[in-house]
């Protein structure tokens, strides 16, 4: 088995259950948001994603037929030790978060994973058809092809 955690960060499961996972992490759930967003069902819904994706630090990924929105981004409170600077005053959704099934071990993998437009483009042929979508089967989440200018001679 490949070990896929930091250097010098011990397993989760080589740790006496009451240790803090918080002192020995890379703060990963602090380095990114995601928002749970609706099932694509016909073609515009895939060119959304495609837009979302056209963002720079944005990713899509389908994790138990859930869709979220993934944003890349560190809070502007995480110190450089990946303690919170404002701990005592976090927002209630760091309150809520526990280590109980946070991603500590950093080898967390979805059901599907998109990082480029191509790839959800891919993702819709291969489950709808080449040139098809959802819903409507005769038209592409692709954008046409623009016409070429006219070479000047």
């Amino acid at each position: 088995m490949i070990d896929l955690a930091a250097p010098n960060k011990p397993r989760r499961a080589s740790m006496p259950a009451d240790v803090n996972l918080c002192e020995h992490c890379t703060a990963k759930c602090c380095k990114y948001f995601a928002l749970p967003i609706d099932t694509p069902t016909e073609p515009k819904d895939f060119d959304y994603i495609r837009w979302y994706l056209l963002h720079d630090r944005a990713s899509i990924f389908i994790d138990d037929n859930v869709w979220y929105l993934l944003v890349h981004t560190t809070c502007r409170h995480l110190q450089s030790d990946n303690r919170c600077g404002i701990y005592f005053t976090r927002p209630q959704i760091c309150r809520d978060y526990h280590t109980d099934g946070c991603e500590y071990e950093d080898d967390w993998t979805y059901d599907h994973y998109f990082e480029t437009p191509e790839q959800v483009e891919e993702y819709v042929e291969a489950r709808y058809g080449r040139g098809k979508g959802p819903g409507d089967r005769s038209q592409s989440i692709r954008s046409p092809r623009p016409i070429g200018l006219p070479l000047v001679s």
